[in-house]
């Protein structure tokens, strides 16, 4: 099946997303099978939710099934996760947005390539008291410090509820999500991003959503997946392998609750069903995408939050990184 797509798409999208099912299934599995399997290293920077579409794809066998041999590495620094990429330590490192455009600002050549969450998964949890936006008046909201991704979705949010940030709302300093969900739950501050599945515990002691990052529209490059352009020019027959195993994982993970939630169990190293199915349904069905294109207004988010403090990101383009460009691409599951 052939689908026609829009203009925006990634620069790279002409080699990244081709043709995925331009031969019968059977033909390319019998290729496959006479190749010996190559070995290439994908590199994660986090422990969370957000890192699922990887461990599924892997865990399901889809990059074997394209050819690849792949070791997963976690690396718990999205700085260090992408300077594995520029010294090609790791082939595919899937991260957060920010860190490449950082790299990206100090004159590497890397790229993000897909988006697997396109917003910020945040809800605003705040007190039973607090049931409109302009209950926050004179309240106090928490944040892991100035100018972090925290910091960023609460004042996105006071914006767009017409509150002044700093003289409407004050925002206070605290630390890491442990530290914030704990001065919610002793009252010390009436609210705080969470992120799922905290946002569980969260309802559970009787705090609730005022505001979902995603339903205030928020578009943010959170995660994605980066490689180098120099990688893409030699290798575009990997890039197009390495998305087409990525595609089927997506498809998997959306549609194969019981096997997807053992997974995310063995990652995230809990057997709580609670906590899995808000993973699940949350991150899984709600914000990954089915065909996992960059956002070009997340990026431009981004650069406008770097630009605070480096002059520097105020020249970049979007099309620096995102170039406008006329494709055909298939984005759908093997039948």
């Amino acid at each position: 099946m052939v689908t026609q797509c829009k203009q925006y798409h990634v620069w790279l999208l002409p080699v990244v997303f081709t043709l995925i099912l331009l031969f019968p299934r059977s033909a390319r599995s019998a290729d496959v099978l006479e190749r010996p399997l190559e070995k290439i290293t994908i590199a994660y920077s986090s422990i969370s939710a957000n890192m699922a579409t990887l461990w599924i794809t892997h865990e399901r066998g889809f990059f074997r099934k394209y050819g690849l041999d792949v070791q997963l590495v976690f690396i718990e620094s999205g700085s260090t996760t992408v300077e594995s990429l520029n010294s090609k330590d790791v082939a595919f490192a899937q991260m957060a947005g920010a860190g490449v455009l950082q790299s990206r600002l100090r004159g590497s050549d890397v790229v993000m390539i897909a988006g697997f969450l396109n917003t910020m998964d945040y809800q605003l949890m705040v007190e039973k008291s607090i049931s409109r936006p302009d209950h926050l008046r004179g309240k106090t909201l928490a944040v892991s410090r100035l100018g972090s991704s925290s910091d960023f979705a609460t004042r996105y949010a006071l914006n767009k509820y017409g509150l002044v940030p700093d003289r409407d709302v004050t925002i206070l300093e605290i630390g890491s999500q442990p530290a914030r969900f704990a001065a919610l739950e002793a009252g010390k501050i009436q609210g705080a991003m969470v992120a799922v599945p905290l946002t569980l515990k969260a309802k559970a002691l009787g705090f609730h959503a005022l505001a979902d990052l995603q339903m205030l529209g928020l578009e943010y490059q959170h995660t994605g997946l980066a490689t180098t352009q120099g990688l893409i020019k030699s290798r575009p027959d990997l890039v197009r392998n390495v998305m087409k195993a990525y595609v089927e994982g997506i498809h998997y993970y959306k549609t194969q609750r019981a096997e997807s939630l053992a997974i995310l169990g063995k990652y995230l190293k809990t057997s709580d069903t609670d906590v899995l199915m808000e993973v699940y349904k949350n991150i899984g069905l709600k914000l990954t995408p089915e065909k996992p294109y960059p956002t070009l207004r997340g990026i431009e988010v981004i650069l406008r939050e770097i630009a605070a403090k480096n002059p520097k990101a105020a020249d970049v383009k979007a099309a620096n990184v995102v170039r406008a460009t006329e494709k055909r691409s298939i984005m759908s599951p093997s039948p």
